[in-house]
């Protein structure tokens, strides 16, 4: 299967090399060298490739940050050998983990092993959620509260997309920045604020967007 690979590898005759192998097998790669490119880039891989020995900061407070916002599978790369290295990847969210030197097909047995394991996880959101007399309707962008239909802007829509694509469950603020403003990292908080505030105004059903106080939010019970 084609993947899009997100390589995050200082070294680059190391990225090179693997970029070529890949990218000849059919997979598209994208090849960073710093921990802040792969938190802004991770939204557009299917797989992330993870260095631990980074320039800007080390590659698991990379996965710890990733984990927060993104379930994209994670395979560490690393030559480190520390097994306390290891369990502390795995603990973080990793998928799997290959220590250095890499051997081509051990990496490609794992990447297809890996995203296929992620694939049978998910389940596709809803197109039409119902709390009540409150309809939202994912495809066509439009809420219905009490019969009749209330304008959002597009962030407030966008919100609450997020929120009602996991009818009941726990949402992160910063995975609600990095889904609607891209990048949890570079979005400014206090927008999330204002625009929960009108949202929850406009739908009228105290309750319906509760706050997890230390967490998040969540869409109905």
């Amino acid at each position: 299967m084609r993947v899009r690979v997100l390589l995050v590898e200082d070294d680059e005759g190391v990225a090179d090399a693997l970029a070529d192998s890949l990218q000849a097998r059919g997979h598209a790669v994208t090849s960073v060298r710093r921990g802040s490119d792969a938190l802004s880039r991770h939204r557009d891989a299917d797989l992330m490739l993870l260095d631990l020995t980074l320039p800007d900061m080390d590659g698991l407070e990379v996965l710890r940050k990733v984990r927060q916002v993104s379930a994209v599978p994670v395979l560490v790369l690393t030559a480190r050998d520390d097994e306390r290295d290891v369990v502390r990847g795995l603990r973080l969210g990793a998928d799997d983990y290959l220590a250095k030197p890499i051997r081509l097909a051990e990496l490609l047995a794992r990447m297809d092993a890996v995203v296929r394991r992620a694939g049978a996880k998910s389940a596709p959101a809803p197109e039409l959620v119902v709390f009540d007399d409150v309809e939202i309707d994912l495809g066509a962008r439009r809420v219905v509260v009490g019969g009749a239909e209330i304008g959002l802007t597009t962030k407030e829509f966008e919100v609450l997309a997020v929120l009602a694509a996991r009818p009941g469950t726990a949402v992160s603020r910063q995975q609600l920045m990095d889904e609607v403003w891209g990048d949890a990292y570079l979005a400014v908080s206090r927008s999330l604020d204002v625009h929960l505030t009108q949202l929850r105004a406009k739908l009228d059903r105290p309750g319906l967007l509760a706050t997890i106080r230390g967490f998040g939010y969540r869409l109905g019970g």
